[in-house]
């Protein structure tokens, strides 16, 4: 991405990329994890379900920190997904907001491009993400 493209444009292109994956929900997760985890992390952590030695090991939750805010997203037993945003201030959740997934995208995808105006090592590190 070069300098000229707008932080509007930025934040469509994050959330466009990480939309793109939204309509299979079972493996949603799995590709959100695989493009958070290989491009940002340092901000990400991802949890995942099942023995350490069986095949399939699917993604439970998503956390990414981006300064005061965690973008938290993850499967309830009942298969169904759960979004929210929590402020982040000392490590202690001040605010715990629960989203849709779509508004989710949104704040998460607004938060990537501000990261991404910060320096040149976030901006590659979100070049990677938009390319996966």
């Amino acid at each position: 991405m070069s300098d000229e493209i707008s932080e509007p444009m930025r934040t469509e292109l994050f959330a466009a990329s990480l939309r793109a994956d939204k309509t299979d929900l079972k493996t949603f997760l799995d590709a959100l994890a695989v493009k958070l985890e290989g491009s940002l992390p340092d901000y990400t952590r991802v949890t995942r379900q099942g023995s350490f030695f069986s095949r399939e090991r699917s993604v439970k939750n998503i956390v990414v920190s981006l300064g005061e805010y965690q973008y938290r997203i993850g499967r309830e037993k009942q298969g169904f997904l759960i979004s929210v945003r929590e402020h982040v201030v000392w490590g202690i959740v001040l605010k715990t907001e629960q989203t849709t997934v779509d508004q989710w995208i949104d704040e998460l995808s607004e938060a990537l491009a501000q990261l991404a105006s910060q320096s040149a090592h976030s901006r590659a590190a979100l070049e990677r993400f938009l390319l996966q």
